[in-house]
């Protein structure tokens, strides 16, 4: 089983974000998405979501394997009062639907899953009242609970505390070790280099991926550096490029 990518076009409008993307990734692979600003991680994921019709080519998600997507930008209302218990619970809702309820076993699931990510000291607190780090531990709390086969990650390490990410990566790795699907969003590239080990390097285009070492080469990233990232309006439309394409993981 694996998720494929072929000759995927994203974009808003008439402008492509990412363009002509050929990708396959294997069931249950570790995979960071690096770039830089502007270069389309963020499309990508969405896209892989379902949250973007694609503008050109295809998609295919393999029919049983349910997806999770923590965005990068996560709004909440402050003044709304709901604990960080009742926060996490939420991770059930494709379980039970909207007006299902939480019995005892599955209140057992929220604490294990507070227990899992150093927050269940906290459950009674408003959720408002988190620091960075601790919402980011809640927002993995309640993905776990949803127990998704692919998790779509948006730099979910950004504005974090040393403590918090070192929980953060563990869980990554529990899960992997579980056999999930993980593409996460990242900047930091030596925490790439040391956790993941294959990568995906974007600049609206697929730069190169496999193997994180080769991935992360001085010349991909210089490349990946030196594309075009900025929309242009009179652009014509491009060609895909078969020269472009990766598959697996044969990294350029």
């Amino acid at each position: 089983m694996a998720l494929v990518l072929s000759n995927l076009t994203l974009g808003y409008d008439r402008h492509p974000a990412v363009h002509h993307l050929d990708l396959t990734i294997e069931d249950g692979a570790l995979v960071a998405i690096v770039g830089p600003n502007g270069a389309g991680k963020t499309t990508l994921l969405k896209g892989i979501a379902g949250l973007l019709k694609p503008m050109g080519g295809s998609l295919s998600v393999p029919q049983d394997q349910r997806i999770a997507y923590l965005s990068q930008r996560v709004e909440l209302d402050t003044a709304f009062p709901i604990t960080v218990e009742d926060f996490v619970s939420m991770g059930l809702w494709r379980e039970i639907g909207p007006l299902g309820r939480i019995g005892r076993e599955r209140w057992q699931r929220v604490r294990e899953a507070l227990s899992r990510l150093g927050i269940d000291a906290l459950a009674k607190r408003s959720i408002g009242t988190l620091s960075g780090g601790e919402l980011r531990r809640a927002l993995f709390a309640r993905l776990a609970l949803q127990d998704a086969d692919i998790l779509l990650l948006d730099e979910p390490l950004t504005a974090v505390d040393a403590a918090s990410e070192a929980v953060l990566l563990a869980t990554l790795h529990e899960w992997h070790g579980a056999g999930k699907t993980i593409l996460t969003v990242l900047h930091d590239l030596p925490a790439v280099r040391k956790h993941f080990p294959l990568t995906a390097l974007f600049s609206r285009r697929l730069i190169a991926f496999g193997p994180t070492e080769t991935v992360l080469s001085d010349d991909n990233l210089a490349r990946a550096r030196n594309a075009p990232i900025a929309f242009d309006d009179h652009a014509p439309v491009c060609d895909h490029d078969h020269h472009g394409s990766h598959h697996g993981q044969d990294a350029a």
